[in-house]
């Protein structure tokens, strides 16, 4: 089948055959490296559970474990935003994919620095006729403090944050500035990245722990990683110049030829004077303050759910730390059925607010939690509680998706008196970094109080009992209340009023925005008019 007729992209011509090639490339490329980081991610976290209890059970002492796992996933989310800034300067001088490329490639280096040292330290792939003393008994991994794991988990959350940074400029570089196209290609590229998460996270869980244990099941991503980046040197950008400028990802430089280390720090401060630019446009607006009350805790309560909920039932409930990533793949599956639902359906979402409203109740789901008993080392269980995190994973994903279309279009017409800041990066920074530190500051904490419980008790349901249940409770509660302060938003799907009292997403150019065979000239045109 020639590209000129695929039918992935419809039936229209918005898509030149070239730009099809791309996407082709882009997903297949982002779908190897969505694969790796699950299975990173996923066996790290696992890794450093089992080491935490093992050491605490050789030093007959009490256990730290989820205090520490939450201070290691806390600052890898810091240390992403560190990433974010520094590539500024990077691709204000080469080609962003070239960029791209370079950043995956040493991202797989820092992720082979975990298997380097297991492996130098004494550690190898678990044998297959391994059978543990007791729960605790990891005795095939390396022997190394286990807290160097968090200042390399650092590491690769640095250059984790750089390529998410710049993955995020790629789809304008391929569709140009059409607002059609981009909406297309993004939801096309999010639903195949949905099906490399559910497939990597199962993967992970159930064939590569389990035969090459969590201190080597991480071996494919350095190699998904390569291949990924080399995938993506092949893409070609758009000819013309995109209304959507890297500066909506790290702050603009405008000379390219700086001094990378002055560059560095124009950008530190560029950051710092965007999270405020952010902040003032969020406060100074019923329009927009809301969102400070619903974004990051949507962002929170779903990482929450998976980087720490899953963790703590499968080590504690179920006795098998690697099967919480079939709990992370049930979340997962929830977020690519989301993601269909809003390619399918996106003309019926008249604002985010239903799916904002939607993404908080479902969270409730979580009250059975503390209070399920599953019977240990019986798999079934794991797909038992991973189906029931199904429906939270899908309003997670559309009202994430509704969000973001939200802040995008409603920033469009914002014109920044600061030559470096644009409203969408600054409003987007300073959204971000909220949700940042929250979780750097509750993870720790919660994770202290499941392990205090746990020394105490033996178990930890009485403590999800406040750390999950009532804590997303409040989450709910917030996120419900912050989505009455628009204009208009007491309906149930309601369409909101900008403070100029008109609709901010009227029927009419919802018509206008189908995707409809046209010159692309003309297509520019009408968008330009009616967005």
């Amino acid at each position: 089948m020639s590209l000129g007729k695929l039918n992935l992209f419809g039936g229209s011509a918005l898509f030149t055959p070239q730009e099809k090639k791309n996407i082709l490339i882009y997903i297949f490329g982002i779908m190897l490296y969505k694969f790796g980081v699950e299975a990173f991610n996923g066996a790290i976290v696992t890794l450093a559970t089992n080491r935490y209890d093992q050491d605490a059970h050789e030093a007959d002492a009490l256990t730290r474990t989820f205090e520490r796992v939450g201070l290691l996933i806390g600052l890898n989310q810091a240390s992403q935003c560190i990433g974010s800034m520094i590539i500024g300067p990077l691709i204000k001088r080469w080609r962003t994919q070239v960029v791209l490329s370079a950043t995956i490639f040493i991202f797989a280096l820092s992720t082979a620095i975990f298997i380097v040292l297991d492996v130098i330290t004494g550690g190898s792939i678990k044998p297959n006729d391994f059978v543990p003393k007791h729960k605790n008994d990891f005795s095939y991994y390396g022997d190394y403090r286990t807290d160097i794991i968090i200042p390399i988990y650092c590491l690769t959350g640095i250059t984790f944050g750089m390529v998410e940074s710049i993955r995020r400029v790629i789809p304008a570089h391929i569709a140009g500035d059409n607002i059609v196209k981009l909406r297309k290609m993004n939801a096309l590229v999010h639903i195949f990245y949905e099906i490399a998460g559910v497939s990597g996270a199962l993967t992970t869980a159930l064939v590569l722990m389990p035969k090459l244990g969590t201190n080597h099941a991480f071996i494919i991503t350095p190699i998904l990683f390569t291949a990924s980046g080399l995938v993506w040197l092949f893409i070609r950008s758009a000819a013309k110049k995109t209304n959507v400028d890297d500066e909506d990802v790290v702050s603009y430089l405008k000379k390219p030829k700086i001094n990378y280390f002055k560059a560095i720090g124009v950008t530190l401060l560029s950051f710092v004077q965007s999270i405020y630019f952010g902040a003032k446009i969020i406060f100074t607006s019923r329009k927009f303050i809301w969102l400070f009350a619903v974004y990051p805790l949507a962002l929170y309560s779903h990482r929450y759910t998976e980087n720490s909920i899953a963790p703590q039932v499968a080590r504690r409930y179920l006795h098998h730390s690697d099967w919480s990533q079939i709990l992370v793949g049930g979340s997962n599956f929830g977020e690519l059925l989301g993601a269909v639902f809003v390619f399918c359906f996106n003309n019926t979402m008249k604002s985010p607010i239903l799916w904002v409203r939607l993404d908080a109740i479902m969270l409730l789901v979580i009250w059975y939690i503390p209070f399920y008993y599953p019977p240990v080392d019986q798999i079934k269980y794991a797909w038992i509680i991973a189906a029931s995190l199904v429906p939270i994973g899908f309003a997670s994903a559309v009202g994430d998706i509704s969000l973001d279309a939200y802040i995008q279009s409603s920033l469009t017409r914002l014109e920044s008196k600061h030559k470096n800041i644009s409203p969408l990066g600054a409003v987007m920074a300073f959204l971000y970094s909220t949700y940042i530190i929250i979780y750097s500051i509750a993870n720790p904490l919660l994770g202290k109080h499941i392990d205090h419980v746990y020394n105490t008790k033996g178990t930890v349901h009485s403590a999800l009992i406040f750390t999950a249940a009532v804590q997303l409770s409040v989450v709910v509660l917030i996120m419900c209340i912050g989505s009455l302060i628009p204009k208009g938003a007491m309906a149930c799907n309601p369409v909101l009023i900008d403070d100029d009292g008109e609709p901010i997403v009227s029927g009419e150019s919802a018509e206008k925005l189908k995707l409809t065979p046209c010159k692309h000239g003309e297509l520019d045109k009408t968008e330009k008019q009616d967005i």
